[in-house]
């Protein structure tokens, strides 16, 4: 580099000399190790730096004071690691740094002012951060270990390192603890031992699993601090020696000798194996103790025979002491072990369970009772007993009783050789005569631990007698009938059934009724029908509906109930009538006249009318309601004008003959005259309600009088009240004193005309308290509702009226207004 500056020097002297005038070449700044900024002399970056950051800035200067700038090359075929901002200098790293894999980078800095450059070879070394974990050497680790390997042996050493410098380059060593563990480690040389105390047992486990972690020492990465750690598992297997005596396999040992046994039958076979598996080696077998000479074994085999007759074993149960050894060589035998075999001398099981009588072997037993005996009852009529000859479990069975469900049980279930059978009621109900005429099980005996398991049944027939345990029952809990009325006596009405299911006399029942309703019905006693009296006659418009009880009893008085309902059927009997057969109305015209007649039948459609006109004189004149028996004229005619052009008499009166049907079948009809005055109505409503009442005057007299009576009891009512509180009071001379009354609530008064009554009905008046009533139905055009009249007064000095009719002048002249007000409002309602 010295060599270059001095040539460009020199180049730069040269080129002076021919210019005439100097001109020096740049220069770096060295500001030494730790500067951050100058020629890079000895400046280092830790591998952990991040791309993209700035790491130091070059720094120089030019002696003319031109600007300066700077620029970074490599080496062909190296990677560019950092790049340079020519005007400022800042270096930032563009690659990531691993000083495991390159700890310095070379590279060349420049710096020029345009004329003159100068090139420096600069070195930068690259520092450590701990970000190597440890490796493991050698994997995997594999280590064959004898089982008698002593106690605090070593038995492998593992091996890690760490690519990192200082403390994150050192490691150290530890097993993950388990609560099992036989082995440790030595934390720095890695060396695995047998943990002091434990030992290694190939029948117990052949293989072993250990896991060791290497640790590095820490160190600081992206400036945290930071430990790394690798794992590794050591597979340690167990290698078998000789040192583990012979195993019984399948104890504890249970043998059994049988009646029918013969010296040499085989009675049990033992077996052994070497508890050194790896190399077993061959088993000797014998009989240490227990046999007493009745049994032997084969010495390779393990096979116990027996050398007499079981008649001559004098014991039910042997127990033989066995010994087994493993073979090591000729000279002798390893480690031993001793079991023992129990041999029982048992009943063959040839006897299945028996059942008994009282004359000896029985497989069916008879028992005659009464229906629902009380439960808890034993069934003292059967005398069982079963038994089984075998001895021990052989004659140990279950008692079953196989029928109906949950009727009888049977006791005891269980029997060991012999017992006595005793049966008991459980259910009470269900032992029924009516259901069952006799009841069949069947007891079953069953060996319980055997595996023959022999049995045996027995049948049980339980033979019935009946008792009156049932009441009569009807066959419904109340009967509708239907009887047209006029029905002849001796009718038949309905029919009752009741049963009895208990046999015999106790079946039978009788019937009879009573009630208040039933005088006119008679019931026979054994069939059951129910009929009417001879001399009873059913009249629908009477009585309709008649209900009475029905009695079923049997020979012992055990009865019960049912309702009888009769319901009298309406016959078309009775033909609709007239109140007359003439009648004489008169019309208005606009408001319909109402004709009624009454049809005594009691139900619909006998009682139901229909009116038609038959015939009218003049023709085509009057139309009728059907359903309401209302005759108007044609809505054509609106005035007496058009009367007068269609008929030249000046009375106006026309007749109708008018028909009223009923609806029954057969269907009758009656005919009535109805003469018709036809009129117009007048300008005065109280001379209207004059000539609408001029053929009933009473009808007018009678309100007349009832309003004058009701205006003299008002008064008198006021007298009365008026004297006692002039009594009551102190003073001795009259004393003049002004009553005030609190204001009454308006009643409202309602003088309304029901036509359509009856032809006396017709302009009649009612009073009623609901003023809501004065909406006519025929007319449905809204309009105000009037304001209620005020109570009547006390009538002026009685005088002459001013129309000459009779009627009281003072009496008119207070109500006037207010029937020419109702009368308008009523008669509104039937004007076209």
């Amino acid at each position: 580099v010295q060599m270059i500056s001095l040539s460009l020097i020199s180049l730069n002297v040269l080129d002076l000399s021919f210019s005439g005038q100097s001109d020096f070449a740049p220069y770096f700044y060295d500001n030494g190790a730790g500067s951050s900024n100058g020629n890079l002399a000895l400046f280092s970056i830790s591998e952990d730096t991040s791309v993209g950051t700035h790491v130091y800035t070059l720094n120089g200067s030019d002696p003319e004071g031109e600007p300066v700038t700077f620029g970074m090359t490599f080496d062909k075929g190296s990677r560019d690691y950092f790049s340079v901002e020519p005007k400022s200098g800042n270096m930032t790293l563009i690659q990531t740094l691993d000083r495991e894999v390159q700890d310095e980078i070379v590279a060349f800095v420049t710096i020029t002012d345009g004329r003159n450059k100068v090139v420096e070879n600069v070195r930068v070394f690259i520092t450590d951060a701990n970000d190597e974990k440890p490796e493991f050497l050698n994997l995997p680790f594999v280590v064959d270990v004898p089982e008698d390997a002593a106690s605090g042996s070593s038995i492998y050493r593992v091996q890690a390192i760490d690519r990192d410098l200082g403390s994150g380059g050192s490691v150290t060593y530890y097993l993950q603890s388990t609560p099992s563990t036989k082995f440790t480690i030595d934390g720095h040389s890695g060396v695995l031992r047998i943990r002091a105390g434990e030992s290694l047992d190939y029948e117990l486990s052949r293989t072993h699993f250990v896991t060791v972690v290497a640790k590095d020492g820490g160190g600081k990465y992206h400036e945290k601090y930071q430990v790394m750690t690798s794992t590794a598992i050591i597979t340690i297997n167990v290698l078998d020696t000789q040192d583990s005596p012979p195993l019984f396999v399948g104890t504890p040992y249970f043998g059994y000798v049988y009646e029918v046994s013969v010296p040499g039958s085989e009675i049990f076979t033992v077996f052994a194996k070497d508890g050194d598996q790896n190399n077993p080696n061959a088993m000797h077998y014998s009989i240490l103790s227990g046999s007493d000479g009745f049994f032997i074994i084969n010495s390779s085999s393990g096979c116990i025979s027996l050398t007499s007759f079981p008649v001559q074993l004098k014991n039910e149960l042997y127990e033989l002491k066995v010994k087994v050894a493993a073979e090591v060589g000729p000279d002798g035998f390893s480690d031993y072990s001793i079991t023992t075999v129990t041999i029982r001398v048992v009943d063959l099981n040839n006897h299945p369970p028996t059942f008994y009588g009282e004359n000896g072997q029985q497989n069916r037993f008879e028992l005659t009772m009464y229906e629902h005996p009380p439960e808890g009852e034993i069934l003292r009529g059967l005398k069982i007993t079963v038994n089984d000859s075998d001895q021990g479990a052989n004659a140990k069975f279950r008692l079953l009783l196989v029928g109906p469900s949950r009727v009888l049980r049977v006791v005891p279930q269980t029997v060991l050789n012999e017992a006595q059978v005793t049966i008991i009621v459980e259910n009470s109900s269900a032992i029924d005569y009516e259901k069952y005429q006799f009841l069949t099980f069947k007891l079953l005996a069953v060996e319980i631990d055997t595996p023959e398991r022999f049995s045996a049944t027995a049948d049980i027939v339980i033979d019935l007698l009946d008792t009156n345990d049932n009441v009569p029952k009807f066959s419904s809990e109340f009967y509708i009938a239907r009887i047209p009325e006029n029905s002849p006596g001796g009718s038949n009405v309905v029919s009752v059934t009741a049963t009895d299911p208990d046999s015999g006399l106790w079946g039978e029942v009788k019937y009879s009724i009573y009630g208040s309703g039933a005088d006119l019905f008679l019931i026979h006693p054994t069939s059951g029908i129910i009929y009417t009296q001879p001399w009873a006659s059913l009249d629908a418009e009477v009585k309709s509906k008649y209900n009475f009880y029905v009695k079923a009893e049997d020979t012992e008085g055990k009865y019960n109930l049912a309702e009888v309902f009769v319901t009298v059927l309406d016959q078309n009997d009775h033909p609709p009538e007239f109140n007359q057969n003439f009648l004489e109305k008169t019309m208005i015209i606009g408001a319909p006249v109402k004709i009624e007649a009454v049809d005594e039948d009691a139900e619909e459609p006998n009682n139901l009318i229909e009116y038609s006109i038959m015939k009218a004189d003049p023709d085509n004149i009057f139309d009728i309601n059907t359903s309401t028996g209302e005759i108007k004229l044609k809505p054509y005619i609106r005035s007496m004008e058009i009367v007068q052009n269609i008929t030249k008499q000046k009375d106006c009166r026309w007749s109708v003959v008018v028909q009223a049907r009923d609806r029954g079948s057969p269907s009758f009809s009656t005919t009535a005259v109805v003469k018709i005055h036809i009129t117009e109505a007048v300008s005065r409503p109280m001379a209207a309600f004059l000539m609408q009442s001029r053929d009933n005057p009473m009808k007018a007299l009678g309100l007349t009088v009832s309003i004058i009576t009701v205006i003299v009891l008002v008064t008198v009512m006021i007298s009365t009240i008026m004297y006692f509180r002039n009594t009551k009071s102190n003073r001795i001379t009259p004393a003049r004193r002004i009553i005030r009354r609190r204001p009454k609530e308006q009643r409202s008064w309602t003088f309304r005309p029901r036509f359509g009554q009856s032809d006396q009905s017709f302009g009649k008046f009612f009073i009623d308290d609901d003023s809501s009533d004065n909406h006519n139905t025929n007319n449905s055009s809204p309009r105000a509702k009037p304001p209620a009249p005020s109570a009547p007064v006390l009538p002026p000095p009685s005088g002459q009226d001013k129309d000459g009719s009779g009627i009281s002048s003072a009496l008119v002249s207070e109500l006037k207004m207010r029937i020419e007000q109702k009368i308008n409002e009523a008669n509104q309602g039937y004007y076209y």
